[in-house]
Protein backbone atom coordinates (compact mmCIF):
# COMPACT_ATOMS: atom_id res chain seq x y z
CA UNK A 1 0.00 0.00 0.00
CA UNK A 2 1.48 3.28 -0.87
CA UNK A 3 1.61 6.13 1.48
CA UNK A 4 1.36 8.89 -0.29
CA UNK A 5 -1.76 9.36 -2.77
CA UNK A 6 -2.82 11.76 -5.50
CA UNK A 7 -4.15 15.08 -4.28
CA UNK A 8 -6.20 16.64 -6.98
CA UNK A 9 -8.73 14.80 -8.89
CA UNK A 10 -11.38 16.69 -10.46
CA UNK A 11 -15.09 16.69 -11.54
CA UNK A 12 -15.88 14.44 -14.59
CA UNK A 13 -16.24 16.43 -17.68
CA UNK A 14 -18.78 17.07 -20.29
CA UNK A 15 -21.66 18.33 -17.85
CA UNK A 16 -22.68 22.15 -17.92
CA UNK A 17 -24.93 24.71 -15.62
CA UNK A 18 -26.74 22.76 -12.76
CA UNK A 19 -25.95 19.78 -13.60
CA UNK A 20 -21.94 20.26 -13.74
CA UNK A 21 -22.67 21.62 -10.22
CA UNK A 22 -24.39 19.19 -8.38
CA UNK A 23 -22.61 16.45 -10.53
CA UNK A 24 -19.54 17.31 -8.64
CA UNK A 25 -21.08 16.59 -5.19
CA UNK A 26 -19.93 19.52 -3.53
CA UNK A 27 -16.74 20.19 -5.37
CA UNK A 28 -13.26 18.46 -5.74
CA UNK A 29 -12.81 15.79 -2.88
CA UNK A 30 -10.43 16.70 0.36
CA UNK A 31 -6.83 17.82 0.31
CA UNK A 32 -5.46 13.96 1.08
CA UNK A 33 -2.72 14.83 3.10
CA UNK A 34 0.76 11.95 2.96
CA UNK A 35 1.24 10.26 5.67
CA UNK A 36 3.73 11.19 8.42
CA UNK A 37 3.33 14.84 9.18
CA UNK A 38 5.01 16.71 11.49
CA UNK A 39 4.08 19.17 14.08
CA UNK A 40 5.71 22.15 13.46
CA UNK A 41 6.26 25.98 14.92
CA UNK A 42 4.01 28.93 13.94
CA UNK A 43 7.14 30.16 12.85
CA UNK A 44 7.74 27.51 10.14
CA UNK A 45 3.94 27.87 8.63
CA UNK A 46 4.38 32.35 8.52
CA UNK A 47 7.33 31.88 6.42
CA UNK A 48 5.98 29.18 4.10
CA UNK A 49 3.13 32.04 3.74
CA UNK A 50 5.58 34.71 3.29
CA UNK A 51 7.24 33.20 0.52
CA UNK A 52 3.93 33.18 -1.49
CA UNK A 53 3.11 36.61 -0.78
CA UNK A 54 4.80 39.16 -3.65
CA UNK A 55 4.92 42.38 -1.03
CA UNK A 56 4.56 44.81 -4.01
CA UNK A 57 1.47 46.06 -5.19
CA UNK A 58 -0.49 43.54 -7.68
CA UNK A 59 -3.98 43.96 -10.15
CA UNK A 60 -5.55 40.57 -10.93
CA UNK A 61 -8.20 40.76 -14.24
CA UNK A 62 -10.83 38.31 -14.51
CA UNK A 63 -13.06 36.73 -15.76
CA UNK A 64 -16.45 35.46 -13.41
CA UNK A 65 -18.97 32.56 -13.01
CA UNK A 66 -21.11 32.44 -10.17
CA UNK A 67 -23.64 29.63 -9.74
CA UNK A 68 -26.27 28.07 -7.28
CA UNK A 69 -29.53 26.52 -6.92
CA UNK A 70 -31.03 29.83 -7.53
CA UNK A 71 -28.97 31.29 -9.91
CA UNK A 72 -26.14 32.26 -12.31
CA UNK A 73 -24.40 35.21 -13.27
CA UNK A 74 -21.19 36.24 -14.79
CA UNK A 75 -18.95 39.37 -15.95
CA UNK A 76 -15.56 40.91 -14.91
CA UNK A 77 -13.90 41.90 -12.12
CA UNK A 78 -10.48 42.92 -10.59
CA UNK A 79 -8.36 42.37 -6.95
CA UNK A 80 -5.67 44.74 -6.22
CA UNK A 81 -3.15 43.83 -3.74
CA UNK A 82 -0.79 46.30 -1.51
CA UNK A 83 1.86 45.60 0.82
CA UNK A 84 1.15 41.46 2.48
CA UNK A 85 -2.49 42.10 3.94
CA UNK A 86 -4.58 45.12 1.91
CA UNK A 87 -7.47 44.12 -0.96
CA UNK A 88 -9.75 45.22 -2.89
CA UNK A 89 -12.11 42.80 -4.91
CA UNK A 90 -14.53 44.53 -7.75
CA UNK A 91 -16.98 42.33 -9.78
CA UNK A 92 -19.51 43.56 -12.05
CA UNK A 93 -21.91 41.75 -14.27
CA UNK A 94 -23.10 42.61 -18.08
CA UNK A 95 -23.37 46.04 -19.12
CA UNK A 96 -21.92 47.59 -15.50
CA UNK A 97 -24.93 45.49 -13.77
CA UNK A 98 -24.53 43.71 -10.63
CA UNK A 99 -21.62 45.26 -9.27
CA UNK A 100 -20.17 44.69 -5.98
CA UNK A 101 -16.97 45.27 -4.22
CA UNK A 102 -15.01 45.21 -1.04
CA UNK A 103 -11.87 46.11 0.75
CA UNK A 104 -10.01 42.98 3.14
CA UNK A 105 -7.01 43.95 5.43
CA UNK A 106 -6.03 40.08 6.49
CA UNK A 107 -9.05 38.03 7.23
CA UNK A 108 -10.89 41.35 8.06
CA UNK A 109 -13.73 42.75 6.25
CA UNK A 110 -13.48 46.51 6.34
CA UNK A 111 -16.32 46.78 4.18
CA UNK A 112 -18.39 45.22 1.32
CA UNK A 113 -20.91 46.47 -0.79
CA UNK A 114 -23.36 45.38 -0.99
CA UNK A 115 -22.69 43.12 1.81
CA UNK A 116 -25.45 40.12 0.93
CA UNK A 117 -24.09 39.72 -2.17
CA UNK A 118 -20.36 40.15 -1.69
CA UNK A 119 -21.39 37.31 0.70
CA UNK A 120 -22.16 34.77 -1.53
CA UNK A 121 -19.32 34.73 -3.42
CA UNK A 122 -16.87 35.30 -0.34
CA UNK A 123 -18.07 33.39 2.71
CA UNK A 124 -14.95 33.42 4.12
CA UNK A 125 -12.10 35.62 3.47
CA UNK A 126 -9.34 32.84 3.58
CA UNK A 127 -10.71 31.24 0.81
CA UNK A 128 -11.11 34.32 -1.06
CA UNK A 129 -7.66 34.89 -0.51
CA UNK A 130 -6.27 31.78 -1.46
CA UNK A 131 -8.04 32.16 -4.75
CA UNK A 132 -5.62 34.58 -5.17
CA UNK A 133 -2.75 32.13 -3.93
CA UNK A 134 -2.24 32.99 -1.09
CA UNK A 135 -2.61 30.99 2.12
CA UNK A 136 -4.06 33.46 4.57
CA UNK A 137 -3.63 31.86 8.28
CA UNK A 138 -5.99 31.81 10.92
CA UNK A 139 -5.75 34.67 13.85
CA UNK A 140 -5.09 32.00 16.46
CA UNK A 141 -4.50 28.26 16.54
CA UNK A 142 -2.97 25.42 18.43
CA UNK A 143 -1.42 23.56 16.88
CA UNK A 144 0.08 23.27 13.09
CA UNK A 145 1.51 20.14 10.97
CA UNK A 146 3.60 19.95 7.92
CA UNK A 147 3.55 17.10 5.36
CA UNK A 148 5.79 16.30 2.44
CA UNK A 149 5.38 14.61 -0.94
CA UNK A 150 6.51 14.77 -3.98
CA UNK A 151 6.32 17.97 -5.47
CA UNK A 152 4.07 18.85 -2.46
CA UNK A 153 4.05 20.57 0.92
CA UNK A 154 0.68 20.41 2.82
CA UNK A 155 0.09 22.41 6.29
CA UNK A 156 -2.69 21.57 8.52
CA UNK A 157 -3.52 24.34 11.36
CA UNK A 158 -6.31 23.26 14.24
CA UNK A 159 -7.82 25.59 16.50
CA UNK A 160 -10.43 23.88 18.62
CA UNK A 161 -13.03 22.04 16.21
CA UNK A 162 -11.69 24.99 13.26
CA UNK A 163 -9.48 23.48 10.72
CA UNK A 164 -7.33 25.18 7.78
CA UNK A 165 -5.74 22.86 4.89
CA UNK A 166 -3.27 24.14 2.64
CA UNK A 167 -1.57 22.35 -0.33
CA UNK A 168 0.73 23.42 -3.10
CA UNK A 169 2.23 21.05 -5.56
CA UNK A 170 4.51 22.18 -8.54
CA UNK A 171 5.35 19.60 -11.24
CA UNK A 172 3.87 19.71 -14.49
CA UNK A 173 1.85 22.06 -13.43
CA UNK A 174 1.57 24.02 -10.12
CA UNK A 175 -1.72 24.40 -7.97
CA UNK A 176 -2.87 25.21 -4.77
CA UNK A 177 -5.78 24.31 -2.52
CA UNK A 178 -7.85 25.42 0.47
CA UNK A 179 -9.91 24.02 2.57
CA UNK A 180 -11.66 25.61 5.51
CA UNK A 181 -13.80 24.10 8.33
CA UNK A 182 -15.71 25.95 11.13
CA UNK A 183 -17.11 23.84 13.92
CA UNK A 184 -16.27 20.66 11.60
CA UNK A 185 -18.50 21.62 9.07
CA UNK A 186 -16.76 22.50 5.51
CA UNK A 187 -17.33 26.42 5.11
CA UNK A 188 -15.77 25.82 1.24
CA UNK A 189 -12.89 24.69 -0.70
CA UNK A 190 -9.97 26.33 -3.51
CA UNK A 191 -8.83 25.14 -6.07
CA UNK A 192 -6.20 27.70 -8.35
CA UNK A 193 -4.13 26.87 -10.89
CA UNK A 194 -1.20 28.82 -12.74
CA UNK A 195 0.26 29.31 -15.81
CA UNK A 196 4.01 28.14 -16.85
CA UNK A 197 5.16 31.35 -16.07
CA UNK A 198 3.82 31.64 -12.72
CA UNK A 199 0.92 34.01 -13.05
CA UNK A 200 -2.44 32.96 -11.70
CA UNK A 201 -4.56 30.87 -14.63
CA UNK A 202 -7.73 30.27 -13.00
CA UNK A 203 -9.64 29.48 -9.66
CA UNK A 204 -12.61 27.27 -8.32
CA UNK A 205 -14.47 27.83 -4.95
CA UNK A 206 -16.92 25.37 -3.72
CA UNK A 207 -19.34 25.81 -0.88
CA UNK A 208 -20.82 22.84 0.12
CA UNK A 209 -24.02 25.07 1.85
CA UNK A 210 -26.67 25.80 -0.89
CA UNK A 211 -24.33 24.51 -2.82
CA UNK A 212 -22.81 27.37 -4.82
CA UNK A 213 -19.70 27.51 -7.53
CA UNK A 214 -17.28 30.34 -7.75
CA UNK A 215 -15.12 30.43 -11.17
CA UNK A 216 -12.23 32.48 -11.71
CA UNK A 217 -10.14 32.57 -14.89
CA UNK A 218 -7.45 35.15 -14.82
CA UNK A 219 -6.60 37.32 -18.17
CA UNK A 220 -4.39 40.11 -16.94
CA UNK A 221 -1.85 40.34 -14.05
CA UNK A 222 0.27 44.38 -14.10
CA UNK A 223 1.95 45.44 -11.21
CA UNK A 224 1.32 49.19 -10.70
CA UNK A 225 3.91 51.29 -8.60
CA UNK A 226 0.97 52.01 -6.25
CA UNK A 227 -2.96 52.62 -6.19
CA UNK A 228 -4.47 55.75 -5.40
CA UNK A 229 -5.75 56.45 -1.76
CA UNK A 230 -9.51 56.14 -3.09
CA UNK A 231 -9.00 52.74 -3.71
CA UNK A 232 -9.67 51.90 -0.36
CA UNK A 233 -12.92 54.11 0.16
CA UNK A 234 -16.15 52.20 -0.23
CA UNK A 235 -17.44 52.99 -3.92
CA UNK A 236 -20.63 55.74 -2.88
CA UNK A 237 -18.17 57.13 0.27
CA UNK A 238 -17.52 60.30 -0.31
CA UNK A 239 -13.64 61.27 0.57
Amino acid sequence: MTRTRRVWIGCLGGMTGWAALAGCAGGPPPIVLPAGGTQVTQAQVQAWMDSLQAGAPVLHRFKWQYRDRDQAAGGRGSARIAGRDSLRLDMIGPLGAGRGAAFVVGAEEQWAEPEEEVRKVAPNYQLLWAMLGIPRLPETYEKVTRYDGPGLVAWRLVRGTDTVEFARQTGTETRFMADVREAGARIGRVHTTYNADGSLKSSRLDVPRGPARLDLNYYATSRPTGFPADTWRPPDREP
